[in-house]
């Protein structure tokens, strides 16, 4: 019933938007069509269409002027518990909404990892939003008194803001008094939207991006760094949301100039849809088709989960992959091998590597899988072991589909990520109800540079097959 109720809301929201949706190219994935001989000249063409990138980010322009917050968030009243806003735009708000839980709160370990893990200078880019959503006002007092006490230094800096929002005078849908005539999960999906929409409403002028967290989370050392790495990689291409956790809410990263369509979103359709399911229905409005989850998570649930996650929607478990087991599979590139090197060195699981020298805009290396493949990750490395030399400054990772004859390449490229860093480590998902396998990797290079390049390694991991039932009722994902 649930799920024939969220088809039936995307069919209505689909069609007020459809006229505005027609109107624009979904420029999101780069899609050739090539043959060997060709190949180099396309690419570089399709390289020199700068406008192509404004175009991307541009898609589905008129349904993101629709900026207006919903009747209910041009109500929200906000309380200041602690700290005050900075002064000036952050690079990224950290959100964390917190309520009572019956088994007690892991919020002041949540902050105290997040600021544990992270060093003064990565902390002068951000500014962390709690929105403490539960109207005990004994509970207020004492949450409020413990986080002044312990972080006492951060909210005096401005890095650190408590709030409270309510909508208005009116009662929260799913307010916990009033669930007589819904049962405890639909009131737990709504009063959990309720209360992100306004921290979502809040957070709006203060960074270029937010990023969702629960409020029972663990951080790893540097997790900033690694997220503003990736939002320098992926600042030019278009995506709606950047996943650095496997973990349902927490690690989202979104466009702040996003927030006001979705907090409005999240109130009118606040009742029955788990926020996870209706997250990526909202990714699929703005046109990225599949996930956008990078490989090594930074955020991980501390303690239980609160019961009634258990039972209310399931608990993704990260996934452990092992070793790599890159495919049987040729290598091609247009680049010139120094020191007798080979192309084939690159994905070769051992510690050889191949090298270049002064790779040009439009150089690619190609891996040709010898059999289509269902890959659920891939990671490239380049550069020596000492970072910052001899790395792709800029380059991306692309997918591959229809092989042409004789092993020499592919008819379609999408993209699955530029190199951060250098580097690129990522899950591969595929659209629902795709039957299409991975044929190709790509290597593209995006910028000529004047030193050596090292391909230090491409490892490729795959599905096997008694993942595949598993992974099929996964909302057609794969990884």
């Amino acid at each position: 019933m649930r799920h024939c109720l969220w088809k039936y809301i995307i069919v209505v929201v689909s069609l007020i938007f459809l006229s505005f949706f027609l109107q624009e190219n979904n420029e999101e994935h780069l899609t050739y069509n090539l043959s060997l001989q060709e190949e180099k000249k396309k690419i570089l063409w399709q390289l020199r269409q700068d406008q192509m990138i404004s175009e991307s980010r541009n898609h589905l322009e008129n349904f993101k002027d629709m900026q207006k917050a919903s009747p209910l968030l041009q109500q929200a009243k906000y309380k200041l518990l602690a700290g005050s806003p900075p002064q000036e735009k952050k690079l990224l708000t950290i959100g964390i909404s917190s309520e009572q839980h019956p088994n007690g709160s892991y919020l002041l370990d949540t902050l105290r990892s997040l600021f544990q893990a992270s060093s003064e200078h990565e902390l002068n880019c951000i500014v962390v939003l709690v929105h403490l959503s539960d109207p005990d006002p004994e509970w207020l007092r004492r949450t409020v008194a413990n986080i002044s006490d312990l972080f006492k230094p951060h909210i005096e800096a401005q890095k650190l803001l408590v709030i409270h929002g309510r909508l208005g005078d009116s009662p929260l849908p799913g307010d916990r008094n009033n669930v007589s005539r819904t049962s405890r999960c639909e009131a737990h999906y709504s009063r959990q939207k309720v209360h992100y929409a306004l921290l979502m409403n809040f957070a709006i002028n203060l960074s270029e991006y937010f990023l969702m967290m629960e409020d029972y989370v663990y951080c790893t050392s540097k997790f900033i760094s690694t997220i503003y790495w990736a939002l320098l990689a992926w600042k030019e291409l278009p995506w709606a949301i950047l996943e650095f956790s496997s973990l349902s809410l927490s690690g989202k990263v979104f466009h702040t100039s996003d927030l006001s369509r979705l907090a409005s979103l999240f109130l009118l359709f606040h009742k029955d849809i788990p926020i996870y399911l209706f997250l990526s229905e909202f990714r699929l409005l703005l046109a990225q088709n599949v996930p956008i989850r990078f490989s090594s998570s930074v955020f991980f649930h501390i303690g239980k989960y609160p019961a009634f996650e258990d039972t209310c929607f399931p608990v993704e478990k990260e996934k452990v992959f092992g070793e790599p087991d890159n495919p049987v599979a040729s290598v091609l590139t247009d680049m010139m091998a120094e020191m007798n090197g080979i192309p084939q060195y690159a994905y070769t699981l051992n510690k050889e590597c191949y090298s270049t020298l002064n790779p040009v805009r439009g150089n690619y290396l190609t891996v040709i899988l010898e059999k289509p493949q269902k890959v659920i990750r891939i990671e490239v490395l380049t550069g020596s072991d000492k970072k910052g030399l001899y790395w792709l400054q800029q380059g991306q990772v692309e997918l591959g589909y229809d092989p042409l004859e004789n092993s020499r390449g592919c008819t379609r490229y999408t993209l699955l990520g530029p190199l951060v860093e250098g580097n690129l480590d990522q899950r591969v998902f595929y659209e629902e109800d795709s039957v299409e396998e991975l044929s190709c990797i790509r290597l593209l290079v995006l910028a000529s540079q004047e030193s050596w390049l090292l391909i230090r390694q491409i490892k490729v991991w795959t599905q096997h097959e008694e993942e595949e039932s598993y992974y099929s009722g996964n909302s057609g994902k794969v990884g």
